[in-house]
């Protein structure tokens, strides 16, 4: 392969298939069984993907499987780039120049063979959200040739010709993919498909999804809005956009003024504030502002309707706060009625769940309820918006409620696992689900099982794991406290730095 120029960091329509013949539908899965791709669990009858992980072991990068085998072992210097953990696509970086910022990459299967050898270079495309924590876009790579990028999907076709300058994201929105073409920048979706032309001399996000629309710089270097089909929402005469907006108000800047305008580029406000920090939901043009950087909030028509006493306010949905004065946090409404004290050191809220989590200096939680009751006590451990349940240590135990605040068991939370953590004279063991004691007693800490039927075991300080049947697979001698997350595939345990998604072994 040609040698590539090294970027930001390590980087790490399909044909429709109508099955008629069900001999036809039999055939294909067989043939996915014996790939590895999906596998049966003859004792629970259940279908369970295959996932993939990247390994890390004596200081190299390999894959291994949701079994813990080895499918590519631990032997390159970079870190390997697994886009979609269900596809048997890994793309390894080698012979890095680090003065030249110069590296070749290769993509493999699960034999080790090597795949989509007609480009120079192929690579993930890295995308990271508003806490900078980095994934990439799950089915589609960016290839080069001939010293211009295209894109392919997982199976190789290609989406997207290699004619192009330059191919990158746009930070934090899936599915919208920046391209530039002849010096202006365009956007093209992950089917390839053109959704801007290229046309701009930039282009940024506005909000958190593709649909939202885009901001963008023309020729003359000021900034407007386009919709996701190319309208136009704001003139390009901005020497700024922010990505603050709603219900058709967006913020901009010229000079260094800041001003609120409605679609169609109605200067709306312009006086009586610092910044603008947020435009409030269900609101016509209401804006949460700054004076000398305490928050407070106003009408679009410049009336104020929160003085701006507060070190910090945030709008959790309409007309109700978060607040920070002196240094503790509570809560408010529009009318500035306290609804708590002012005593937390922090408060979050969970939109889906409709509840606050509320902390002390000591990170100790209470949890309230919509009309600001509290209604559980405890740490919180783990939340699970998709599941719908929140863990609480209390005391020496840790519990399950879903978001009616309904206390709920292990299996209601897991009903596929195989085990389910018991404790006894201090100890922790498994029982199965009729409660038979399948895992004695003996150790001082456990975790539940995971996806994969593994689940954590601690004795004298130390970690190991063990598989769905209770036996040991990794004897307790990992050192992992200063670790955020425990989880075990077979022998390799989750690296420290999660957002990587990497599994270690000594």
């Amino acid at each position: 392969m040609d040698r590539g120029r090294r970027y930001e960091e390590p980087q790490l329509n399909l044909k429709k298939v109508f099955a008629v013949i069900i001999a036809i539908v039999v055939v294909i899965m067989f043939i996915f069984i014996i790939k590895g791709i999906i596998t049966k669990d003859k004792e629970n009858g259940k279908i369970i993907s295959n996932d993939y992980f990247v390994s890390y072991q004596n200081n190299k990068w390999g894959v291994i499987n949701s079994k813990g085998e080895n499918v590519i072992d631990p032997s390159y210097a970079e870190m390997i780039v697994i886009p979609n953990s269900k596809k048997d696509v890994f793309i390894c970086t080698y012979d890095v120049n680090y003065d030249t910022e110069e590296y070749k990459t290769k993509v493999l299967n699960s034999k080790n063979e090597e795949i989509f050898t007609s480009y120079n270079k192929i690579e993930a495309i890295p995308n990271s959200d508003e806490r900078n924590n980095l994934w990439y876009e799950e089915n589609i790579l960016k290839v080069e040739k001939d010293g211009r990028y295209g894109i392919i999907d997982l199976s190789g076709k290609e989406l997207l010709a290699s004619e192009y300058e330059e191919i990158i994201a746009i930070k934090g929105i899936k599915n919208a993919i920046k391209v530039k073409k002849d010096g202006k920048y365009g956007v093209v979706n992950n089917e390839g498909k053109i959704i801007l032309k290229p046309q701009y001399n930039d282009i940024k996000q506005l909000g958190k999804d593709n649909k939202s629309g885009f901001i963008v710089q023309a020729e003359n270097s000021k900034y407007g809005i386009v919709d996701y089909s190319g309208n136009s929402i704001l003139a390009t005469n901005y020497d700024e956009v922010s990505n603050i907006y709603g219900n058709d108000f967006y913020v901009v800047k010229n000079g260094n003024k800041q001003s609120l305008v409605k679609k169609g580029d109605q200067v709306i406000l312009s006086d009586g504030f610092d910044e603008i920090k947020e435009i409030l939901k269900s609101s016509e043009g209401q804006v949460i502002y700054t004076v000398n950087n305490l928050y407070g909030v106003m009408k679009a028509t410049g009336e104020v309707i929160i003085e701006p006493t507060y070190e910090e306010l945030e709008e959790t949905k309409s007309g109700i706060f978060i607040v920070k004065l002196n240094g503790k946090y509570s809560i408010i409404d529009i009318e500035k009625n306290n609804k708590i004290e002012f005593k937390y050191a922090d408060i979050s809220y969970n939109d889906k769940a409709d509840i606050y989590i509320a902390s002390d200096e000591n990170f100790n939680n209470e949890i309230l309820d919509n009309n600001f009751a509290v209604r559980q006590t405890g740490i919180v451990t783990d939340e699970d918006e998709q599941k719908g349940y929140l863990k609480i240590k209390q005391g020496d135990e840790y519990k399950f409620y879903n978001y009616k605040f309904e206390e709920k068991s292990e299996k209601d939370i897991y009903p596929s696992s195989t085990l389910y953590i018991s404790k006894k004279d201090g100890k922790y063991g498994f029982i199965d689900k009729d409660g038979k004691v399948v895992v004695d007693y003996l150790y001082d800490d456990v975790t539940e099982q995971n996806a994969y039927g593994y689940a954590g075991i601690k004795k004298d300080g130390k970690w190991g794991s063990i598989d769905d049947k209770g036996n040991v697979i990794q004897e307790p001698t990992y050192n992992l406290e200063d670790y955020l997350k425990i989880d075990f595939i077979g022998r390799w345990h989750l690296g420290k730095d999660i957002n990587m998604n990497y599994y270690c072994q000594l």
